[in-house]
């Protein structure tokens, strides 16, 4: 049970059901995690941002971030989620390129606090073909979900502990996107 009164609570886990309580916030949440995730003017893949989001919110402990967000990059890189759980377990072994390694690097980094980040976390990533855009995009993907980690779980939402729960809103993101959620519409379904 949250710590507010939320809406149709049953209905609507995480941030879900948070946005429904404050639409007027929601809006702006949703224009950035489009923004961040879903921008095709990006040289990191829509499935590597989300993998990004995947990960952070995975350090964070926040049951609904991390499997929402992995759903999405299952979908994105086409994975049955072996993948996303092996970056999850042990990143450092995972099958993915040298260069997603080091932005996650970055990632974990700010998910301890943004003075954790070195220069040689980015001389590393640099090493590794990563763009100033690129480490950019990946310290404000891992600010902005320590953010919406923290507002998910600093109001004990609830969220399903079952991956099956989540499996329809990889597919969901891709189509519908962040920005046109509406979670009234959505109760109203």
């Amino acid at each position: 049970m949250a710590y507010i009164n939320i809406p149709s609570e049953e209905q609507l886990p995480g941030i879900r059901g948070l946005m429904a309580f404050s639409p007027e916030t929601a809006k702006p949440l949703n224009a950035l995690a489009e923004i961040l995730l879903r921008d095709t003017n990006n040289s990191l893949s829509q499935g590597e941002r989300e993998l990004i989001a995947t990960y952070v919110s995975y350090l964070n402990n926040c049951t609904f971030c991390q499997m929402v967000h992995g759903s999405a990059a299952q979908c994105y890189l086409e994975d049955d989620g072996a993948l996303i759980e092996q970056v999850k377990k042990d990143m450092s072994h995972a099958p993915i390129a040298e260069k997603l390694k080091s932005l996650l690097v970055i990632a974990a980094a700010v998910q301890k606090g943004g003075k954790f980040v070195t220069e040689n976390h980015i001389q590393s990533a640099k090493e590794h073909g990563v763009t100033d855009k690129e480490i950019h995009d990946t310290v404000l993907i891992a600010a902005t979900f320590c953010m919406f980690n923290r507002y998910v779980d600093g109001l004990g939402t609830w969220a399903p502990q079952e991956a099956s729960a989540y499996l329809d809103r990889g597919p969901r993101i891709r189509d519908e996107g962040y920005a046109n959620f509406d979670p009234i519409a959505y109760i109203k379904r």
